[in-house]
């Protein structure tokens, strides 16, 4: 890997990263290098990232936030591309309470959390049971549920109203099932619902709820806690729950709080948790907490998941105005100046994370504009509006791109360097969670119901 190349935006604009940064709407995109491009041309676009998920056959598991690779691919057959509310529904299942975790799946079971109010009348102000279910992705019925905490609102926090107190999603590693709930807890289950072990240690101001979900490296489960003050990333054991490591966040932005969920990666043989949060995005060693490098921008309340390939990582920087950013992870220190490979402010969404799909990088903004990329450059390749609001992050499965907007409508697009419209899927209810795939079959969570699209298997 080249590591000596200036960042594209120095050789723009002849300025540092962060100040590139807050000319983003002047640049529009700035470009890679042509030595720097021939060194990210070198790297495979999906073959970096980290799991410790045990194998399964590909199209029949999705285990953790953004599926088996946590970057939105699916290796699913037969896909469906055309549901409505009424039309190619195997089975709607109502779900208890409220939760936007999206399922996961593994071995014909699906697992999700849901927040229950003790006072229904009360909704949101009351205390609430946190949840986890299992559900027979075959039928739809509930297998089990299992409560897990017992949390006074007071104590949780209010949370934004497309928020809910179970919005992390769970992940599994083929033997148990992860389930975080913020500063309300974390916990450990057997895939039949027995707790194995249960937190409620990691405590932390929220501002507007949690949103992150936890990753699993190494036999530890870490997640961010980024809320209104003291800022950290901590890491527990996966074995038992204790804490093992805990680093503050280096870059003291002036609002604070964020809401993303980190991404395992090797480079160089080394293992990185690509972590962002507000202010700025750093790399930690899983073994320690130890940052590696950072990367600074103008960005807070963080919510996509970045993604990773061609030896960049890609993300979305937050509000007030997100800015997409392409930065080579090869670095240490601060590295905003020197690391930053390319930089683009058109159709950069707020909350759902983006989609890499070979050379292209895919977008879909919250005001319902989709946008192609060359993965390279930040060339915008084409960039069409598609209508509606969305917050769940895009699937990419047999070369099309799935996006759920929040009044239920699933889109399907062509994963082509040319703008394709392939279907409109209107489900008729609010959903902001993030689809969940396997062969044959779409999951869809809505506000009441789990939705199988694509015929069930006799």
């Amino acid at each position: 890997m080249v590591t000596s190349c200036p960042s594209a935006a120095a050789v723009a604009s002849g300025i540092g990263g962060l100040s590139a940064a807050r000319n983003r709407r002047r640049l529009g995109a700035v470009v890679l290098p042509a030595a720097c491009l021939a060194a990210c041309l070198a790297f495979p676009a999906h073959a970096e990232v980290k799991t410790n998920a045990a194998a399964a056959s590909p199209g029949t598991s999705w285990m953790q936030f953004r599926g088996d690779g946590a970057q939105g691919h699916s290796a699913a057959r037969n896909v469906p591309v055309r549901w409505s509310a009424h039309e190619n529904v195997a089975w709607k299942t109502a779900l208890p309470g409220k939760g936007w975790s999206s399922p996961i799946l593994l071995e014909g079971r699906l697992y999700l959390t849901a927040a229950v109010p003790v006072d229904a009348d009360a909704g949101d102000e009351s205390d609430q049971k946190l949840l986890a279910l299992c559900v027979d992705a075959g039928t739809g019925a509930i297998v089990w549920t299992r409560e897990v905490f017992h949390q006074s609102t007071e104590k949780i926090g209010r949370i934004h109203s497309k928020n809910s107190h179970a919005s992390a999603t769970p992940l599994t590693d083929g033997r148990r099932l992860f389930v975080h709930f913020g500063t309300a807890g974390t916990a450990a289950l057997t895939l039949d619902g027995e707790i194995v072990w249960a937190t409620q240690e990691i405590r932390y101001p929220p501002v507007h709820g949690n949103g992150g979900s936890p990753v699993l490296v190494d036999g530890k489960l870490i997640f961010n806690c980024d809320g209104g003050a003291d800022p950290f990333v901590v890491a527990l054991s996966a074995a038992n729950g204790k804490e093992v490591w805990r680093t503050p966040r280096s870059v003291d932005f002036y609002k604070r709080f964020a809401f993303s969920t980190p991404l395992v990666i090797d480079v160089g043989g080394r293992t990185q948790v690509v972590s962002p949060g507000a202010g700025s995005v750093a790399a930690y060693d899983p073994a320690r907490g130890t940052e590696l490098w950072r990367v600074r921008y103008e960005g807070y309340s963080v919510v996509p998941r970045p993604v990773y390939g061609h030896g960049m990582v890609y993300l979305s920087t937050g509000y007030d105005a997100p800015t997409l950013m392409a930065i080579r992870p090869d670095g240490q220190g601060d590295v905003t100046e020197t690391h930053v490979a390319w930089m683009s402010n058109k159709g950069a969404p707020h909350n759902p994370s983006l989609l890499l799909a070979g050379t292209h990088l895919f977008a879909i903004s919250d005001r319902g504009v989709a946008s192609c990329y060359d993965a390279l450059t930040g060339r915008v390749v084409w960039s069409e509006r598609i209508g509606g609001d969305f917050s769940a992050s895009p699937v990419l499965a047999e070369e099309r791109i799935y996006l759920q907007s929040e009044d239920g409508t699933g889109t399907v697009l062509s994963a082509a360097p040319r703008f394709e419209h392939l279907a409109t899927n209107p489900l008729e209810e609010r959903s902001l969670a993030s689809y969940a795939v396997m062969d044959g079959a779409l999951f869809i969570r809505t506000e009441q119901h789990l939705f199988r699209i694509g015929a069930a298997r006799k």
